[in-house]
Formats: C-alpha cells, structure tokens, sequence
C-alpha cells in the first residue's frame, strides 16, 4: 500500500504539501492566461486536487524500477512516457474544467487553450518531480528497513548471549556446591544430607529464572539468602550474615542471579579460607537514577590464594553489559582484610 493511505491522517498532510505547487500554478495561469483570481482558483483548485492523486501513482512505478536497478534505460523511459501521459492529463483535465466553467466565465476556454503547452510542461515537471520525491521516500523507508533488521539482530544476538551467561551460573554454583557436599560426606554425613535438601530447594527455586530478563530485587536477595543457608551448614554457625537493604530498593528490577557469583566467591576465597568463619555483608541503596548493590567479606590477606579462574566476575560483568550496555559497571578490590564487590545499575527500567 501506498505509504501516504497507509496511515490515517497521512492524506491529508500530502494535500496540504500540494498547497505550495497549487499557489505557483495559479500564480503562473494568472499571468499567461490573463486570468482573474476567482477564475484562476476555480481552474487551479481542482486540477491541483486531480494532480494531487494522479501522482500518488508514481510511486508503484518507482517500485517496479528502483534506482538501483541495472535497467537504466528501462527506468528512463519508464518515467519519461510517464511523465508524457500526465502532461496529456493535465492538458484533458484543463480543458474539461475550462468547458465546465463556460457559462460561468465568459470566454474562459478560448483564453486558456493558448496556454496548452505551458500547462503539458508543468504536468511533466510535476511528474518528474513526483518520482524523485517518491524515490526519497522508498530511500527512508528502506533505510528504515535496514535499521529494523539491524536492530532485530542485535536483539537475538544479545538474547542469545545472555541465555548463554545465565546457563554457565547455575553450573558453576553446583560446582562449588557439590565440592563442598563432599568434604562433608566423610566428615559428616547428617549435614551433607541437610546441605542435599537445602540445594535441592535452592536449585528449585531457580528453575523457572531461565527465561525472565530481570527479577525484583527482593527476590533475587531472596535466592541469595537461600545459598547462603546451604552455605551455613557446611560452616556451623561460623558464617555471618549481614544485611543492609533500604527499602525503595526491594522492588528495583535486577538480572536474575545476577549476586549469585558475587555472594559464592566471598564465601569461597574469603569465609573458606578463615578457622573461624566470617562476615558478609550485603547493602542495596538507591539514588535517583543508580542502585548499587555490594557484595562485602572478610578474608585473610596472607592465606595463599585459591586456584580460581575469575569466571565469577567474568559472568557479571559480561551480563551487565549485554543486559544494560554502557550504563552499569562492577568494581571489586581488596581493603585490608575486607573484599568489596559493587554493582551500580540504572534505574527505571530493564534496559538504559
């Protein structure tokens, strides 16, 4: 369908755009023909109208022969004969209104009949123009067209990445999980079946995550509370929690898991590492336009670091940029014997 009648209220915006070539035909029928003006807008009024809709067909012939095509001649000639037959139409449409306007206007038709040519002329100019402004149009719509399908794959591609992302975190917990089950399994047998159960709800808990862009926070603390109580167990009572979650942040839209290797890493190379156990701490604070979540623990400095290959803080910072490009940012360091891990994210919605 044409793009002027595709949408309502389109029509008569390309009316009103042909208020311009009316004025310019009346002005120029005034002079040669010695028209007056109630004669002149009563020709011009409507062959302009009648024009207005004549050109509406150019465009399916600027389908039919795009600029690109290797058929230059064929597009040439295409809009030259065109072009011909609108010049004939208008000199067929002034000659019938000028007959109409007869008993009304004295004379009417001899004086425009010189003036033949001249309006044949502007109908092949206007049609000529007609095709170039159409093929601007078929331009920006296939410019349009192209950013569409560029932006549709941008979209699949970084779905796609991050369905990757967030299949590596549930792995790489029961990883961890499952290790720790086993230095308890020979130890202690009760416990190891308690952190079983624990993992069990935790892992079920997650299942129906993998195809949510982004949970409340409230609940993703949630599922960070239930690791840690698998954790708790291995620990007895030697890993200490900490919480500092405004309120205005709970219901602030977040990644799924996205704590997830924050909260495993501080209890794996930070509490695993201390006789006597440790604290992490967790805060959540919101700004106007910035939430920032941290991931804090204790650690020894001087024990000797655990074989690790970042994959954790890899898996964040890859999902933060998929998930919120350019506008949110992890910074981890160490501080004495405190390793602080900080997410800042943009506020108001899933995406930036």
């Amino acid at each position: 369908m044409h793009p002027v009648l595709a949408r309502k209220g389109r029509l008569g915006l390309y009316l009103l755009a042909w208020i311009p070539p009316a004025g310019i035909l009346y002005a120029v029928l005034s002079a040669a023909a010695s028209l007056g003006r109630l004669e002149t807008a009563a020709v011009v009024a409507p062959l302009a109208l009648a024009a207005a809709f004549l050109s509406l067909s150019t465009w399916y012939l600027c389908r039919v022969f795009p600029l690109r095509s290797p058929r230059v001649a064929s597009l040439l000639a295409a809009h030259l004969a065109a072009a011909l037959v609108s010049g004939a139409l208008w000199v067929f449409l002034a000659r019938a209104i000028s007959a109409a306007y007869a008993p009304l206007f004295a004379g009417l038709e001899e004086r425009l009949a010189p003036q033949r040519p001249l309006v044949f002329a502007i109908g092949v100019l206007v049609s000529l123009l007609a095709a170039a402004m159409h093929y601007v149009l078929l331009a920006m719509e296939a410019s349009r067209d192209a950013e569409a399908r560029e932006m549709a794959v941008r979209i699949t591609a970084r779905d796609a990445e991050l369905r990757a992302l967030k299949a590596q975190v549930n792995p790489h917990f029961l990883f961890n999980s499952l290790h720790s089950i086993s230095a308890l399994a020979g130890s202690d047998p009760a416990r190891a079946r308690q952190m079983c159960v624990l993992l069990s709800d935790f892992l079920r808990s997650t299942l129906g995550l993998g195809e949510k862009a982004s949970i409340p926070l409230a609940e993703e603390l949630s599922l960070v509370r239930s690791y840690l109580a698998v954790e708790s167990v291995r620990f007895s009572g030697k890993l200490t929690v900490q919480e500092e979650i405004e309120p205005d942040c709970e219901a602030c839209p977040v990644p799924p898991l996205v704590l997830q290797p924050l909260v495993e890493n501080a209890v794996r190379h930070g509490i695993a590492n201390l006789l006597e156990g440790g604290l992490i701490k967790l805060e959540a604070r919101r700004s106007a336009r910035t939430l920032q979540l941290t991931v804090e623990n204790t650690f020894d400095p001087e024990a000797p670091p655990r074989r690790s290959t970042g994959r954790g803080l890899r898996n964040v910072q890859d999902r933060l940029r998929a998930h919120y490009g350019n506008e949110a940012r992890l910074e981890a360091g160490a501080r004495g014997d405190c390793y602080r891990a900080q997410m800042l994210l943009p506020v108001g919605g899933e995406e930036p």
